[in-house]
């Protein structure tokens, strides 16, 4: 694998897509989704951390991601199974904005704060709470200010009863959310991240997590980087320390809990371009703090936006079974960026995956397959492809030598799996 300049990037990519062959372009088959290990004592914080590496960073587990593209700079034991503490209020959070962005809930809505929720996550429970009083009815919006700002764990349970009627069907609608947005792993059993054996995340989908909420709730978005919040005339600041740490930081959240140890998602723009951070597994909230400022900052330095593709740009082609023409020709949805170091001397190497053969018809701009960018042996980048044109049917004697194409390669497949 040849290092490519930052300057030639594009143009030797587009080569590296070209030159594929179809066998290295079609997408295997989906297996069939298995739920993943419980988490067990392997996801409680490490006694000795791990070495630091070029980043400085010496936290367990940890990723950094550019905003705008889901593309990972930095990563670290980020698909673990790991216990998310009040990092779960981000799901909550998420579920919440969509059912405002739907039209199911307004945030004048009120939810009348129960005897179990004012127990479990009010002043009694002495744990994070917004002090809402018990039996009173706090509107959604103030609940969301509270949950955020505060890290209210009354709030979550309130909001939680409110939307489903109990803490353990408003967890299964987390849970199915979660699969709705492309979380594949994480599971979730309440609404605040209490201490449930049964409850986990991974570090990688924290970051997607992150991601979905800054791109489609921008104005709900805000409230994350909102200094503080009074409720019941008691005042209390943003728990999130990179808000004052790190230049341009606006949110997310932290959390924590013994069997979690100290984590944090957070989220800074700099010069027009935003990072997502997530540390986990941290021994006390300093080195959660210094770990996530030292991230965003290495990426900051270190890195720089470049264009791969141009917008509209012919990346390869996919091929087409009973069509006018063999194969249909594939662009990105728009311009395919990167973030990469400023020193150069990146080594990159681009792909395009599909299942395929695909059918005819195609119509332009219909979604076909992803490309996909490594930087080493890391999958970096992924990217949606979708037909640069139409393909029409082929006419009758053409889609039967596909179709006696495809059942020889068949036979050829299973013949070589029994071998």
């Amino acid at each position: 694998m040849m290092a490519l300049r930052p300057s030639a990037i594009g143009r030797l990519l587009t080569a590296a897509v070209l030159l594929v062959g179809f066998g290295a372009l079609a997408l295997a088959a989906p297996k069939a989704e298995h739920k993943p290990a419980k988490p067990a004592a392997a996801v409680a914080p490490k006694k000795e951390a791990p070495k630091k590496d070029e980043a400085g960073i010496s936290a367990p587990h940890a990723i950094l991601v550019d905003a705008e593209n889901g593309a990972v700079l930095y990563e670290r034991d980020a698909d673990k199974l790991i216990f998310p503490a009040s990092l779960a209020k981000l799901m909550t959070a998420e579920y919440v904005f969509h059912e405002l962005m739907e039209g199911r809930i307004k945030l004048t809505d009120e939810y009348t704060v129960s005897e179990n929720a004012w127990r479990k996550g009010g002043a009694p429970s002495h744990g994070s709470t917004m002090f809402a009083a018990i039996h009173s009815k706090v509107p959604v919006d103030d609940l969301l200010h509270g949950m955020i700002i505060q890290s209210g764990n009354d709030a979550c349970i309130v909001l939680a009863e409110g939307l489903a009627g109990n803490e353990a069907d408003f967890a299964a609608k987390l849970t199915q959310r979660a699969r709705e947005i492309g979380l594949a792993k994480s599971v979730f059993t309440n609404s605040n991240g209490l201490p449930d054996p049964n409850e986990y995340v991974t570090t990688r989908e924290l970051a997607m997590l992150a991601r979905h909420i800054i791109l489609d709730y921008p104005e709900f978005y805000k409230i994350f980087g909102q200094p503080d919040f009074t409720w019941n005339k008691i005042h209390q600041p943003n728990r999130n320390p990179l808000l004052a740490l790190v230049e341009g930081a606006d949110g997310l959240k932290t959390g924590f809990t013994k069997e979690a140890g100290y984590g944090i998602v957070g989220s800074a723009v700099q010069n027009g371009v935003r990072l997502i951070v997530v540390v986990n597994g941290e021994k006390s909230a300093k080195e959660r703090a210094d770990e996530s400022k030292k991230l965003l900052e290495w990426g900051f330095r270190n890195f720089e936006p470049r264009n791969l593709f141009a917008e509209g740009q012919i990346l390869g082609s996919a091929k087409v079974f009973g069509g006018a023409s063999g194969s249909v020709p594939l662009k990105a949805t728009g311009q395919v960026k990167l973030m990469v170091p400023k020193a150069g001397g990146e080594k990159l190497i681009a792909r395009i995956a599909y299942q395929g053969p695909v059918p005819a018809p195609v119509t332009q701009g219909q979604p076909i397959g992803q490309l996909k960018v490594w930087r080493d042996d890391k999958l970096v980048l992924q990217a949606p492809l979708q037909a640069a044109e139409s393909v029409g049917q082929g006419n009758i004697s053409g889609r039967a030598f596909d179709a006696v194409t495809e059942m020889v390669i068949a036979l050829f497949r299973a013949g070589a799996e029994r071998l």
